[in-house]
């Protein structure tokens, strides 16, 4: 009778053990087999062959085996023109707003045109001879990182010269949630197109297509637009970046926060450019009651910091560990309370005849003028919830993947 009960246990054991891995084995099947844009090249090569071609990417633009896009087209007999880069380069080295030149890419020869300062849009001339242009970057989901800004100007130039356009998808790190306030027309600038929330929850081929469908171009125009799906690529799940997406992103924590405290550059606080720390920390000279410490000095990613070489004194994030999922106003609030400084207005005020840059970054001058009232979060909040409804009605035609 013992010796039956032990068998039975250990045949229990056996069992739950087999079941506890099979679970695990086909979790990690799963997961082995997602794959990017990129990492899917049956579905692209043959629109390519024969074709030339101008590709948009940076250093995210790297396949599963670190190979860049650009590297693989070339070795099997890709005709690659010219490549295009968007903000920050096209080795993803310059700062924030920093101009970008144009030059030559050492390893493939290939001409290399910025798509950023004064040409953001490719014109005409920079598009002759190209049939078709390929977009791989590694966005964040966010509507004032400009990688879709950079997507809308090459859809609008692809249009009006007559080529196509094939978006290579990749993760948002970002996804499956809207949050924030929703951009209004006299707002738009290159740091928001369209009249979107500060989170939008689509993939850039998901945005891209919603863009094209909704009628956002210039003048109306539609591109000849080609989305090259990922597999098994899930909304709510996060998923690695190939590379920081820019220089003061360099982790996923970071990008995390970066919804939530980007909004500080538009006001006289710093969020850690200058540091080891970007977008996880916050301060500035004027908010001593804050309990952190901190001082930015030039690093490769931020050559003249904001309040470069002066001591701030704000909070440290970088261990925050609530659900990041929603844009947090809490810390740009609290910074507004403790800031002391009778000189220098809070919000970095806008040339003669132009926007706050606050509120180009919010979309509209509401939140400002919410914090200035004393609003609380969640009427703050609150003041999202129709605007977001909206937005809602018209992004989940766009949707492509499952939660």
């Amino acid at each position: 009778m013992n010796l039956d009960f032990k068998i039975k246990n250990l045949l229990l054991i056996c069992l739950i053990f087999l079941g506890v891995f099979n679970q695990y084995y086909s979790q990690v099947q799963h997961q082995d087999d997602f794959k990017t844009g990129a990492d899917q090249p049956a579905l692209y090569l043959p629109l390519l062959k024969g074709k030339t071609v101008g590709i948009v990417t940076n250093q995210t633009g790297l396949m599963s085996d670190r190979t860049y896009v650009v590297d693989f087209l070339v070795k099997n007999g890709i005709k690659i023109k010219s490549i295009f880069a968007p903000e920050h380069g096209f080795r993803g080295d310059a700062d924030a707003g920093e101009k970008v030149k144009n030059g030559v890419d050492v390893k493939t020869g290939i001409p290399i045109v910025s798509l950023y300062g004064n040409n953001k849009k490719p014109s005409a001339e920079q598009l002759k001879g190209i049939d078709v242009i390929v977009f791989d970057i590694q966005d964040v989901g966010v509507r004032f990182y400009t990688y879709i800004s950079t997507l809308t100007y090459v859809m609008e130039a692809g249009a009006e010269n007559n080529v196509e356009v094939i978006v290579l998808d990749r993760p948002n790190p970002h996804d499956g949630y809207t949050d924030g306030p929703v951009l209004r027309k006299k707002w738009t600038s290159f740091v928001g197109m369209h009249e979107v929330p500060v989170v939008y929850g689509l993939t850039i081929g998901e945005y891209g297509q919603m863009v094209n469908g909704e009628g956002w171009l210039k003048n109306k125009v539609k591109a000849k637009y080609t989305l090259i799906p990922m597999k098994n690529y899930h909304k709510t799940r996060r998923y690695p970046m190939p590379d920081r997406p820019s220089p003061n992103l360099p982790d996923d924590h970071s990008i995390n926060l970066y919804p939530s405290l980007c909004f500080f550059e538009g006001t006289q606080v710093s969020v850690g450019r200058g540091t080891d720390l970007p977008f996880q920390i916050y301060g500035s000279p004027w908010t001593k009651s804050l309990p952190y410490q901190f001082t930015p000095k030039p690093t490769a990613g931020a050559k003249d910091p904001f309040l470069n070489g002066k001591l701030c004194y704000g909070e440290n994030l970088s261990a925050y560990k609530k659900d990041l999922r929603e844009l947090n106003p809490e810390w740009l609030m609290k910074a507004y309370k403790h800031y002391k400084n009778p000189e220098l207005d809070f919000f970095l005020k806008p040339a003669a005849g132009k926007n706050y840059w606050f509120d180009m970054l919010a979309g509209s001058d509401d939140l400002r003028k919410q914090i200035v009232a004393g609003k609380s979060i969640s009427e703050i909040r609150a003041s999202w919830k129709p605007e977001l409804d909206a937005f809602e009605k018209i992004r989940k035609k766009y949707i492509v993947y499952e939660k």
